[in-house]
């Protein structure tokens, strides 16, 4: 059977930088292991707008038509043959990656380091790894996670976000009593922010060049905030997270981890040669931690959404209709009045 064989449900395509449609694309039904999920809500990502306004993610660039989309909730529809134990109308949360299991990394335990890994909405392979800003979507049941009692399918669209903040602050070891700064506050900022509130961190703050993201940091329990545009703070923290991903932010993110501190590289930097003040590091003593994704701090980041609402509360600033898409991409795209935007794909 061809593609044209089946019942179609709208997505949201990107063809090249610059270029997103509203389409119809094929839906199948789910296949052996496979689940379809009827897409409520969609959360805009910083990667979904890097593929809009520049037709890639560092390495990832688009060679042919996708589907965007990673940030997903909804309702189970329909299961494949061997499914079990879900139906029809259970909310779930869709964590976007399918691991291989097999390479030297899975079999490590470092999943989210997977050399052949699936990730919804995702240029990485070819073909593209097809993403969930659609109606419906068949997904392998293991992707799939039940909602904790207290947890709505749209504070759930956040779920992945805060994984990779989760993943991040784990990443450098028990925050509680300890002072931290985070360089940058949007979405993934603001949420390693909120984490680090969560988990005890004696004083957070947290930095950024737009008023409003730091803001929402406030809202999410930043003790202290800086428009790094007029002035910084000049003291040394325990940790430090760089999460802009910017070149001339490093140096400042070096200087302000104190001697024998951690510093946490959570912002992805653009491909190629990216200066490092190595010297100061060694000099220092700085242990410099890379983080990656997520893996299973997906499910943490569910359990923590229910217990703590505020956390989606304070994030999310827009909610905007899937068929008035531009209007969500426009907005996500300007910092100086918005966090997280999400689709209202299928919502009750």
């Amino acid at each position: 059977m061809t593609d044209m064989d089946f019942a179609r449900t709208d997505a949201l395509v990107i063809h090249a930088r610059g270029d997103l449609r509203m389409e119809p694309a094929a839906s199948p039904p789910p296949g052996p292991g496979e689940v379809r999920v009827r897409i409520a809500w969609g959360g805009i990502c910083g990667s979904d707008l890097h593929y809009l306004q520049h037709g890639g993610v560092g390495a990832s660039v688009l060679r042919e038509p996708m589907i965007l989309g990673h940030e997903v909730s909804g309702f189970v529809e329909t299961c494949g043959g061997g499914v079990t134990g879900l139906p029809a109308g259970t909310p779930v949360a869709i964590h976007p990656a399918r691991p291989c299991g097999s390479c030297p990394e899975c079999r490590r335990g470092l999943r989210n380091l997977c050399r052949d890994v699936r990730f919804l909405g995702s240029a990485a392979r070819v073909p593209h790894t097809q993403g969930g800003f659609r109606r419906a979507v068949n997904v392998a049941a293991s992707q799939l996670h039940r909602l904790p009692p207290g947890l709505d399918p749209r504070r759930a669209a956040l779920a992945e976000p805060l994984a990779v903040a989760l993943h991040a602050v784990g990443r450098a070891g028990p925050c509680a009593g300890r002072t931290v700064l985070v360089q940058g506050a949007g979405p993934i900022g603001a949420l390693i922010v909120a984490a680090l509130a969560v988990r005890g961190a004696a004083r957070i703050v947290a930095t950024d060049l737009h008023d409003f993201p730091l803001a929402v940091a406030r809202r999410l329990g930043a003790t202290e905030t800086w428009n790094a545009r007029h002035a910084a703070p000049e003291e040394e923290f325990d940790v430090v997270f760089e999460a802009t991903g910017v070149e001339e932010a490093l140096p400042s993110a070096v200087a302000r981890a104190r001697r024998g501190g951690i510093l946490v590289q959570v912002g992805m930097f653009p491909p190629g040669m990216v200066a490092v003040p190595m010297a100061q590091i060694i000099a220092r003593e700085l242990d410099l931690r890379g983080s990656f994704r997520f893996d299973g701090e997906f499910a943490e980041a569910l359990t923590m959404l229910a217990a703590h609402p505020r956390i989606a509360d304070g994030l999310v600033t827009h909610e905007v209709a899937f068929a008035a898409f531009a209007d969500a991409f426009a907005a996500a795209a300007d910092r100086r009045s918005a966090a997280k935007v999400l689709l209202r794909i299928d919502a009750p």
